[in-house]
């Protein structure tokens, strides 16, 4: 028998008849996986995916086709590190690495969050005023505080439930598909054999979307909810310490985050190919937020199309704040040692919550400075590209490590995937260098 990395069980690993039972079904064994993958469709995503579809049509939908299997490879990493050793990334992390260091890219992932949850704020606000006609800041300061109440005073269990059920908002942007006009042998065509100049623009949204799908918030939420899974359980114990429990968890690890990815990447699809065939068809090419799409939207594809993607937009906002907060949170927090988890009451943890409060209030702040949102947003990209890249290191370095996952070290197949995907991030990095210059 073999685990979702492809690598052969151990006998103690096998599963027992008990082991073996029921998993329940499919969307029981869907959660960290689902929300991190739903949260990479966050306002700035949105963005993103709407100026590439604005800019060049159909001829960036390649980018989803390579994107899916490296940021499939890279979360079942995390996922697979916080399942077996039962620690959060950086604690797998500061094992290796020099704890000034660990520090130094958590601080870095701190201010890229905050800066980032500061413009998917700008947006929900700004895309509840096109929507409602009410003035966009005292809309944000409730999305603002509603978000950090949910995750500062809502049980766990109920809190993942809701964010679970919160991805379903993301139907939104396939349902415009259904009120926009697809040319779709033309949209085909951009999978597998795009036209799109050599220039920098080309290559800055090229860097961008990879910089939105693979980031490295999302592999400090997914690692730390896997082990958030562990506390949960009383039943339930790190595979390197209870290995029967591997053949259950690692498959439905690997369900989980291949859903998950698939949303991500189908949601960006939508995204990219009904932007492409309005604003791109007419010439609009500019995008200066998520919520100009919205706005450009009503007059070319109309009302029903406006009001969904007004409501995808504030949706996701409400579900990717608390993953940027939380996975901040979890970074700092282990880094220094503190008790982490959503699972704790604010007052057994005032370090965790404390990081979550600023990383949320503090992007707030953002809203009262005469900063322009898509500054914020690619500045944010410009240092998750590189933070994510010696954090993936330090992640495939872990998981090929028989000291700290026993016998569940990563796979050949996994670990060309997730050098494969490090390169990426390198390669993007190097090119925002190059083309800034």
């Amino acid at each position: 028998m073999e685990t979702s990395f492809g690598d052969p069980l151990p006998r103690e690993a096998h599963p027992t008849p008990r082991a073996a039972g029921k998993h329940g079904s499919v969307l029981k064994q869907l959660g960290p996986g689902l929300i991190t993958g739903a949260a990479d469709d966050d306002p700035s995503g949105i963005a993103t995916y709407s100026q590439a579809g604005a800019q060049f049509g159909f001829n960036m939908l390649w980018t989803m086709l390579l994107t899916y299997p490296l940021m499939s490879a890279i979360q079942l990493i995390s996922a697979r590190i916080g399942r077996v050793t039962g620690c959060g990334l950086a604690t797998n992390i500061g094992a290796i690495w020099p704890k000034p260091l660990v520090v130094g890219l958590v601080l870095l992932l701190f201010v890229a969050n905050t800066i980032n949850i500061g413009a998917n704020l700008a947006a929900m606000g700004a895309s509840a005023e096109l929507a409602t006609g009410i003035p966009s800041l005292p809309v944000t300061m409730v999305f603002a505080v509603l978000s950090l109440t949910l995750q500062m005073f809502i049980r766990y269990e109920s809190y993942a439930r809701y964010l679970k059920w919160l991805t379903l908002v993301l139907l939104s942007y396939v349902a415009v598909l259904l009120v926009v006009e697809i040319d779709w042998v033309v949209a085909l065509k951009g999978f597998i054999w795009p036209s799109f100049p050599l220039s920098g623009d080309s290559f800055t949204v090229i860097v961008a979307i990879l910089g939105t799908t693979i980031s490295p918030y999302l592999f400090f939420w997914q690692s730390s909810q896997e082990v958030e899974e562990i506390d949960r359980k009383d039943s339930a114990e790190p595979l390197k310490n209870d290995p029967r429990q591997a053949p259950k968890e690692l498959k439905r690890i690997r369900l989980d985050t291949f859903a998950g990815m698939a949303v991500s990447n189908i949601v960006a699809i939508a995204i990219i190919m009904s932007t492409a065939a309005t604003l791109h068809a007419h010439g609009k090419t500019e995008i200066a937020s998520a919520a100009d799409v919205a706005e450009a939207l009503k007059p070319l594809a109309g009302e029903f199309a406006f009001v969904l993607f007004s409501l995808g937009i504030i949706g996701t906002g409400m579900l990717s704040i608390p993953v940027l907060a939380g996975s901040a949170a979890y970074a700092f927090g282990e880094s220094q040692d503190w008790k982490c988890g959503l699972e704790h009451k604010p007052w057994e943890a005032y370090g965790f919550y404390g990081v979550i409060a600023a990383a949320t209030l503090l992007g707030l702040g953002l809203e009262f400075m005469p900063i322009d949102p898509i500054k914020m947003l690619f500045w944010s990209a410009v240092i998750n590209g590189f933070v994510a890249v010696p954090i993936m290191v330090a992640m495939m370095t872990v998981v090929s490590r028989h000291g700290r996952m026993k016998e569940f070290t990563a796979s050949k197949t996994a670990l060309f995937f997730g050098w494969a995907a490090t390169v990426v991030m390198a390669m993007a990095a190097i090119a925002m260098i190059v083309l800034k210059i």
